[in-house]
């Protein structure tokens, strides 16, 4: 009788699914393009039906207006640190709920106070929305590709693990399909609310709060449950900063670059604040204002995707620095003409130069800066980032508002004291410019790939800084 071979019993190999890590790009770009959607269906009417419908004034209506833009730029900060601590996906639900909130005590509203008390909570769930919509596609354009259940990470063509360049060009490239995505939103928006606004302002916002609410089943649904985890940095190696929530308040590199990148949203703000006085200068008339702004939206949508991909050929300071030029230009032609009489059969000329170094700055600089947070945070919580860059603009704008007022007030006829504010314009954006660049971070060629987890509890593979797998 044959001896009977000893049977090795093997365990049959299974096969894991790959955890959910990023929610999809298309559902992120989706979802700024549907939120514009719903905003500007209703906010840019919020003015008009405060004085058809209800007889306000001017500073009432300004208060409402100021009220809400400085709830949601103020509290950026707070929500993206909230975004940290809560994870995108709910604080992404509950600024959709905050925002319906908003909406439906705006349809409630019949006085002052309320309107009041609705504009904030409207700007409140802005501000707990885009920090981690921001968040998320950031995380979408580093880990992409990444999957958990063997732990492989991005990969360049040559199957190796992208440098800091690849994947900043990679982030820098989705932020562009967003700015494309929110500017297309920007232009439905208020097609959509012009014909919701002759059944009246309560339809347009109930509309609103109805594509709030779609999309906060929507995210509860497809977003993935798990919130980014920070990258735990070894304590015992230097260089490492500490990964607390409120870390982006310590880091003075950072909150150098937000301040002169601040400069972006003061300048893309005087589309709103300086473009209608020189309408009124050149005598093209407020009228005329939809048609500029049509046309920077057309600008945007077509040029955003091939600027976006030379600035990032180009590396982040010549981008930031080349875009501020723009604006810069754009402010000292119209401080050029604002010293003598419009053109001939061609009022809106200088308005139309002006926007164009505005929108071919913000296309430039504006994909770049968003991209550059993840090299800022280094690995830890994105949300706060994101929330001190938009608080930082904000407050230029108010400091920068405040200062410009009184200037224009003698912009609107040509004459030599009519240049002061283009001019100041200009010399902001020329000395950001110049000076921004420095605070650029220096490119880490083996940052580390960090990889959101389904399961917060368990531990994550760390290797070393300098190590590449």
């Amino acid at each position: 009788m044959k001896p009977t071979a000893a049977l090795t019993l093997r365990p049959k190999p299974t096969r894991r699914r790959p955890a959910r890590v990023a929610p999809a790009p298309q559902l992120l770009l989706a979802s700024q393009l549907i939120f514009n959607i719903g905003f500007y269906a209703v906010v840019p009417f919020l003015a008009v039906a405060m004085r058809n419908d209800f007889g306000m004034g001017v500073m009432a209506i300004g208060i409402v207006l100021g009220a809400r833009t400085f709830a949601q730029q103020g509290l950026f900060l707070f929500g993206g640190a909230l975004a940290d601590r809560w994870g995108a996906r709910q604080s992404m639900i509950t600024g959709c709920l905050v925002r319906i909130t908003g909406f439906l005590v705006l349809a409630w509203a019949a006085d002052f106070p309320l309107f009041l008390i609705g504009a904030v909570v409207t700007g409140i769930g802005g501000a707990l929305f885009s920090p981690a919509l921001q968040s998320l596609v950031a995380s979408a354009a580093e880990h992409g590709t990444v999957r958990e259940g063997d732990r492989q990470e991005a990969t360049s063509h040559d199957g190796s693990v992208p440098s800091s360049v690849e994947r900043h060009s990679n982030r820098s490239a989705l932020f562009a399909l967003l700015v494309v995505c929110g500017e297309v939103g920007v232009v439905l928006g208020p097609l959509l609310g012009s014909l919701l606004l002759s059944t009246g302002f309560d339809t347009a916002l109930l509309t609103g709060a109805a594509v709030f609410a779609v999309m906060s089943v929507v995210f509860w649904l497809f977003l993935p449950k798990a919130r980014p985890q920070a990258a735990k940095t070894p304590s015992d190696l230097p260089g490492h900063p500490s990964a607390d929530l409120w870390s982006c308040l310590r880091e003075k590199r950072f909150i150098g670059f937000a301040a002169f990148f601040s400069v972006n949203l003061l300048a893309t703000n005087q589309l709103y604040f300086g473009l209608p006085v020189e309408l009124e200068r050149s005598g093209a008339g407020a009228s005329s204002l939809a048609l500029v702004f049509a046309y920077a939206s057309i600008l945007t949508i077509t040029l955003q995707w091939p600027i976006g991909r030379i600035m990032r050929k180009a590396g982040p300071k010549i981008a930031l620095s080349l875009g501020f030029a723009f604006q810069s230009l754009g402010f000292a032609s119209l401080a050029a003409w604002a010293v003598v009489p419009p053109p001939s059969g061609l009022p809106m000329l200088p308005a139309i130069v002006l926007v164009t170094g505005l929108s071919l700055g913000n296309m430039c600089v504006t994909p770049i800066a968003m991209g550059l947070v993840l090299e800022f945070s280094a690995g830890r919580p994105t949300g706060a980032y994101y929330g001190l860059l938009a608080s930082a603009g904000g407050l230029a704008v108010v400091i920068g508002n405040t200062a410009l007022a009184p200037l224009y007030e003698h912009a609107y006829t040509p004459s030599i004291p009519a240049l002061a504010p283009w001019l100041l314009m200009s010399l902001l954006g020329a000395t950001t410019a110049a000076f921004i660049r420095r605070f650029v971070p220096n490119t880490r060629t083996n940052a580390p790939v960090h990889i959101e987890r389904q399961d917060a509890r368990e531990p994550s593979a760390q290797r070393p800084a300098g190590q590449r797998s």
